[in-house]
């Protein structure tokens, strides 16, 4: 049987939802506020869940102190107090949308743990908006 773990972990992020390939008309009636030139800021709320199998040695389906190094080392030391648009290679060409943030989190943590595990990431924008990416 499968078992489910999670980490939450958190980061502040400044962004702008900005399509280049669009007159400044039609990115203030598609993205409204977030398409502040001046930018503007996320305290955002992370939930990684990894769902494999319990170890018979251990006892658990993987080291979540392992996990949390994992997220602060490559997402949280990588994203927080960065503003995406500037600051990361990731979100050069990529809008920052909490969808597309939320993908590239999977991406870079899927990298690092074993195809064994299942993956779903949790990205809360604000405590009402939030998306999901994974496998399970």
């Amino acid at each position: 049987m499968k078992v489910s773990v999670f980490r939450r972990a958190h980061f502040n992020a400044a962004h702008r939802l900005h399509n280049p390939n669009w007159d400044d008309a039609r990115n203030k009636a598609v993205f409204g506020l977030c398409n502040n030139p001046n930018f503007h800021g996320h305290n955002y709320e992370l939930e990684v869940k990894v769902r494999g199998e319990i170890d018979p040695e251990t006892g658990m389906v993987l080291d979540l102190a392992w996990l949390a190094d994992l997220i602060k080392q490559h997402i949280e030391n990588r994203f927080d107090h960065k503003n995406l648009n500037l600051d990361t290679l990731e979100f050069r060409e990529l809008i920052p949308s909490a969808e597309n943030i939320c993908l590239v989190i999977w991406q870079i943590l899927r990298t690092h743990i074993p195809q064994t595990f299942d993956l779903l990431v949790r990205l809360y924008e604000t405590p009402r908006n939030f998306v999901e990416v994974g496998d399970c």
